[in-house]
């Protein structure tokens, strides 16, 4: 599956961790089917450690005693997602989000189960068993789930085979597969053979690669075998790492199109980290949120959300329903960054692209601890004669003839939509 406009969703993770239960997910489908659908979200996808039953944190159970099929496949913790039970696995869960309106993902690990390759358990469609196929010197540097599975082996192909044929009996519309992204090219023929797996397996899946950083290098693999793949590790609500993503984004800014997302990560807004404390919201700024959000926009990164979206706030949902910054993110052609320089003491950074729907969209960061007032010739925009427009988080109309004057909080952002 190619997708025409990077992936909006939701994630588990940034509020449960490994811990999310099957009534936490269906709230969070609802909120999204109610609020949220008709601005463009419709991802929900259940994050790591889905099969372990005494998940209880953001921390993963190491060693854990997982719930896994005949076959070597992991399935659904019956505690945890309890119209599992009767080897439904997520096919119920599933059924329920697409009654929606909405659609279905999972995070996987690449390789097969540990406790497959150390009970010896057999492998469908082939005589061969886990054992014969793990690749045991393979292994994740933080989780103890999995081996990885060696591609030269008989039975190897058969065990993707199999459990994307798995998840297509669910109805699983997303997957996400971790530790996968940033380590090639030691495992780069594993992630081949996955890849081919999911894409022949008869349904319609989105294939998103995690942890990043990815690998500049690799950017034209990522483009065949995948529809999106993490440029950073874990992205959290800490300025020092959404300053870093700039130089992210400026780096892959030119390979989004469409079917390929360069993937900042998710959005940690409203309340998140909730297995630690249901008190606990982003200590992003509302300045800071809006700087995110205008640069994964413009970058035309995947959004998806990482917070409990039943306890939003009024400034959360201006934040992700606003029209113009999502039509930004979906019509926003050749994305760039402009130029990066101090002025008045202040850091600040231009991003320009092209609307696919005619005129150019203009955002303008200010990086620096102080608010700011600058002006910036149109000539830098390659802009010739008048100017008029929007400023899409104001909605303030706006025009100008030679230069652009802007105002700026510290570590805020605005985006414009003009014509000339």
């Amino acid at each position: 599956m190619k997708t025409k406009i990077a992936p909006m969703g939701w994630n588990s993770w940034d509020c449960y961790g490994t811990a999310v239960t099957e009534e936490i997910v269906r709230k969070n489908a609802e909120f999204m089917a109610k609020h949220l659908k008709k601005y463009g979200w419709e991802y929900i996808v259940v994050d790591a450690q889905w099969f372990e039953p005494k998940a209880a944190s953001h921390a993963y159970n190491h060693f854990a005693d997982m719930c896994m099929d005949e076959y070597s496949r992991f399935i659904p913790a019956e505690n945890r997602f309890p119209s599992s039970k009767g080897g439904k696995g997520f096919a119920p869960l599933a059924e329920y989000i697409h009654s929606l309106g909405l659609k279905f993902g999972i995070h996987i690990m690449r390789g097969i189960p540990r406790q497959a390759v150390h009970r010896n358990t057999k492998i469908k469609g082939t005589d061969k068993t886990a054992r014969q196929i793990a690749k045991m010197s393979s292994i994740c540097k933080w989780n103890t789930d999995m081996y990885g599975v060696d591609p030269s082996q008989d039975g190897a192909k058969a065990y993707y085979d199999s459990i994307f044929e798995l998840y297509a009996s669910w109805g699983v519309d997303f997957i996400k597969c971790d530790d996968i992204c940033r380590e090639l090219p030691h495992e780069e023929e594993e992630l081949l053979m996955l890849s081919d797996s999911l894409h022949n397996c008869g349904r319609n899946m989105v294939l998103s690669l995690s942890p990043g950083p990815a690998l500049l290098e690799k950017s034209e693999l990522y483009k065949q075998v995948s529809d999106m793949w993490r440029i950073t590790d874990d992205f959290w609500d800490d300025w020092a790492l959404l300053y870093d993503m700039f130089f992210r984004a400026e780096k892959w800014c030119t390979h989004a199109g469409a079917g390929h997302w360069p993937d900042a990560d998710m959005l940690p807004i409203g309340p998140i980290k909730q297995d630690y404390d249901k008190s606990i919201r982003t200590n992003f700024t509302q300045n800071e949120q809006i700087t995110m959000m205008t640069l994964w926009s413009i970058l035309r990164s995947p959004l998806i959300i990482g917070g409990e979206m039943t306890g939003f706030d009024d400034f959360t949902m201006s934040l992700i329903t606003n029209e113009g910054i999502l039509d930004m993110h979906s019509d926003a052609r050749h994305s760039h960054q402009v130029w990066r320089k101090e002025i008045d003491g202040v850091e600040h950074i231009l991003w320009t692209a092209v609307s696919s729907k005619g005129g150019t969209y203009i955002a303008i960061f200010n990086t620096g601890d102080k608010n700011s007032e600058i002006e910036i010739p149109l000539s830098d925009l390659e802009i010739d004669g008048e100017i008029s427009g929007v400023e899409l988080w104001s909605g303030e109309n706006m025009s100008a003839k030679s230069s652009l004057k802007v105002t700026l909080e510290s570590h805020g952002a605005k985006a414009y939509i003009v014509k000339s």
